[in-house]
This record gives C-alpha cells, structure tokens and sequence, in this order.
C-alpha cells in the first residue's frame, strides 16, 4: 500500500465529537462531505482520544505513547527535541510537512527543527484572506447574566473564520507546483468548533434547538466536578433552552468545517493528486456541548461525549464504505501513516496500524481502550488558574471566560484529580484517586447515566476491569530505548586512565 500513497492530509478539528456528525448516526446534523468520505473510504465506528485536553491528546497521537508514559498531561508542556514523533520520521523520509493551524504540540526548539516557526505557522506567501471578512466571535451577555460564562457567543463581523482562512491557505499549496515536486504530509489542526460556540451566517442559526434530540439530563451518581462546573460557570441557573442552543450551534459550527472538508476535497480533485493521497480526518476530543448540563470539557472528564472522536480514512485501494465496529485507539493513526509510508519507528510504541482495516478486515473485538486525565495534588505546576501560569490573564480577569475554570481547579484541586479509563466495547470504568470513580454497563446504558460502580451485582465485572487497568499501567509505565549504550568505559578511554 505505501507505494500507492505518496502523500497525505490530515483534516485535524479542534474539539469534536463522533456522534455529532451524520455518518456517526446524528438525525439532524448535514454533513455532505464528512458523510462523502466515509462513502469512499473507511469509517472506525469506535475511535477514543487518549486524553480530552488539546495538548496531552495531540502529544499522544504523535508518539503513540500515552500521556502518563512521559508525562504529557498538561496543557504546558509540550513534545521536545529528544522525544520521536511522527512528523519527525516523515521528514527524515523526505516528506515536505505543510502546517496549517494551530500548534499545541511541539515545543519551540522541536518546531523549528521541523522547519516551522511559530510567527509564521499557518502563514505563507499565498495570499491571505480579506482581512475585512473576518468572523468575530462576541459575548453579548451582562456579566451579572448566568449566561455569561456559557460559551455561547454572537457572530459578528464577515464569514472569514480561522478554519476558513486555514483551509484556503490549504487548497492554494495543493494547487501550486510544490505540492508535486516531493511527497508531502498537509497537517490542518484547524480551530472550530472549539467554542465559544459560534458561526458565520447561515451556519449559526442552521438549527432549531426544539428539533434536536433529547440532551443528556445532569443526573445524580457523577463525580463532584460536574456539579461544581454547573455552579462555578452558573449554567444551573440556565434555562433549558439556552443549552439546546447552544448544542445547536455546536451542531452548525460542525457543519461550516464540513462545508470548508468540501473545499479541501474539491482543490485534492482538481490538484491531480486525489489518487496518490491518503485523506484522514478525525479529532482531539469531544465537548460536553449542553450534555449533562455543562459546555466544553474537563481534564479528567471521560465521557464518551469527550473521548470519542470521528475517524474517516479514504485512501488509494481502501475497502469503499467499509465500518469497522470495533474498538480503536487516536495515535493509531501515527503507526498507520508510518505503515503507509513504508518507515520504520525507530522508538517503542503501544499504537497499531489499521492498514488491514483500511482493506476491509475487521478490528479486534477483544481490545479495550484507555485515556486519563487529571493532576496529583503535589503537582501544583500543572493546574489551570495560577497567576504564574502561562495565560495567567485569562484566569485573573473574572470576566474573562475561562475564569471559572481555573478559579475551580484552585479552589477544589481534587476536582481535577488523576484519573484512568479502561472501555471495552460492552462497558466503561474510570478510576479517580479522589471523587467518584465510575463504572458504565454500555449495552443498557449507552448515555452514560446510570454510575454502578460499587454495585453488587456489577462486583465482578468491576474487579475484571479494574485488573485489566492495572495491567495496562504496568504494561505502559514505561518505554525502554531502542538503542544501546556500552558498559563500562570505551578502550580509548581505559587505556587513558591507565596513563594518569
């Protein structure tokens, strides 16, 4: 197969979910060109991030390591110069990486090794977009409002969003000469639908709230931190309908990045190149979107509204409409694209290549998967709301959105506690060192609204996962080098210290 695919685009939304896209079963939602790739190439039905912040889950995809093996967990602290990744072993191969987007992955040493620099990511010589038609996203509400903290958002100003401006920039390398003179990798880590919840005419207003299906209720039996979100960001004092809308415009910024997935897929067509190129499309996390009651996502939140993303590959020679049911894992895609590419990782990995997916074999039915969220107390480095941190302006500043957030995690850090899931395709257990752990049967209770952990009758179930967890620790605690050192002291220098 790697013969075949000289190059590849990777279609990378920030921050949404599987079930909100028409392929993945969602009643209302339009999405042509989402739905279009999984007709002509290969759908995973069951595809779980490793972590449901931005930075952890994209370190992960990259190395296919998971985010306690080095200690990606955070929002700061990014990939550097002596980890591997996957761009890395494409440009050592002689894959040209096209970057369009934003970064939350490298560091800045690692950036620039791979020819990147941060002032220009997503900038080039091709022309940008009318600066005049750029959307604006603003918060009409009163601060005294309990909307105000809800993330939804008026659009203002033209239709030139970030995904827009990103996308264009995108099609112009497809059709220009130096798409064709090596083979490339084109990375679009694109910004919408990450709230605040918000688009461009007609994407905003697309959906009736009173169409859409029924919300997830905020129901009792769940960890502390969803009510404390209720409380800190005030959405219990919400009006039902405010969270409809919010979902629906969740649901029309869904449909604006399916829109701009047409644009990418029609300049690939025209290009000359759609036959040589592998198009991927997925995403880093979820959002809860009005679910449960709350908006965006949490660093130890492990629903499946957060950890399950969409994973639609079309590729020269791929099984055609195939589904694969069974469970799979976001850094897959690393030991895929190297399978591919015919490169060998040179580091050890827990990924697995799909490629006998992408021929139409099934998944593996026995396999669970994992993702983990959350902070030691000793860790205090790591927590969102310091006034030391990094972005610390958004968490001093009360009517700054993200106030809340961090103004929580300081407050109650148990909120945020270390966190470990184990799924398998028939039940959910997630593990906290404080809080609520919790345990989901998944065929009676999909929606996750049922906790029966500590259940007599689930004792069983609970122990057997609860045993697979701790194998998987152990098992992933760690990964040893590929390489060797010698022992001892080299000749030369033995027979230097006999001098002395």
């Amino acid at each position: 197969m790697a013969a075949e695919n000289r190059n590849f685009i990777f279609f990378f939304p920030d921050e949404m979910r599987a079930e909100s896209l028409s392929c993945y079963g969602h009643p209302l939602v339009k999405t042509p060109n989402f739905d279009r790739l999984a007709h002509e190439g290969v759908r995973f039905e069951q595809c779980h991030v490793q972590h449901t912040v931005c930075s952890p889950s994209r370190c992960s995809l990259m190395t296919g390591w998971y985010p306690h093996t080095a200690g990606h967990r955070t929002l700061w602290h990014l990939l550097r110069p002596h980890e591997p990744s996957l761009f890395r072993y494409l440009k050592q191969a002689g894959y040209r990486i096209e970057w369009f987007g934003k970064n939350d992955l490298y560091s800045t040493e690692y950036f620039r090794e791979l020819g990147c620099d941060f002032s220009t990511t997503g900038k080039s010589t091709l022309t940008d977009s009318n600066p005049s038609d750029s959307f604006v996203r603003e918060n009409t509400f009163d601060p005294e409002d309990p909307a105000y903290y809800s993330f939804l958002f008026e659009p203002k100003g033209g239709s030139g969003t970030e995904t827009a401006v990103k996308v264009q920039k995108a099609t112009q390398f497809l059709r220009s000469q130096d798409a064709k003179e090596q083979p490339f990798f084109l990375y679009l880590p694109t910004a919408m639908p990450h709230p605040p919840y918000a688009a461009p005419e007609p994407f905003h207003n697309m959906y009736d709230p009173d169409e859409l299906p029924e919300l997830r209720p905020p129901v009792a039996g769940k960890p502390g931190f969803y009510e404390k979100i209720r409380s800190y960001r005030r959405l219990d004092q919400l009006p039902g309908d405010v969270l409809k809308k919010i979902q629906a415009v969740y649901l029309g910024m869904i449909s604006h990045v399916d829109f701009w997935l047409g644009e990418l897929m029609n300049a690939l067509e025209e290009s000359g190149l759609a036959d040589s190129t592998t198009i991927i499309v997925s995403s880093d996390h979820g959002d809860w979107a009005g679910d449960y009651g709350l908006v965006e996502k949490w660093p130890s939140g492990l629903d499946d509204t957060l950890t399950r993303v969409p994973l639609l590959v079309r590729s020269p020679g791929c099984t055609a409409s195939h589904i694969v049911k069974e469970q799979v894992e976001l850094f897959d895609i690393m030991a895929t694209v190297l399978d591919m590419a015919g490169i060998e990782a040179k580091h050890n990995h827990f990924a697995r290549s799909l490629v006998p997916q992408l021929h139409g074999q099934p998944g593996d039915p026995s396999r669970a998967v994992f993702a983990e969220g959350g902070y030691d107390l000793r860790e205090e480095h790591c927590f969102e709301g310091r006034p030391d941190r990094m972005f610390d302006g958004f968490f001093r500043d009360e009517k700054h959105i993200y106030y809340p957030k961090g103004k929580l995690q300081q407050d109650y850090p148990e909120s945020v506690c270390r966190a470990s899931m184990i799924r398998t395709q028939d039940y959910k257990l997630v593990r906290r060192t404080a809080d609520l752990s919790e345990l989901y049967d998944l065929r009676r209770d999909p929606r996750e609204l049922n906790n029966v952990y500590g259940h007599t009758s689930y004792r069983t179930i609970q122990a057997e996962l609860e045993s697979q967890l701790l194998d998987w620790f152990i098992h992933t605690a760690d990964v040893v080098p590929m390489d060797e050192d010698p022992r001892g002291f080299p000749k030369a220098s033995r027979e230097r210290s006999r001098s002395l």
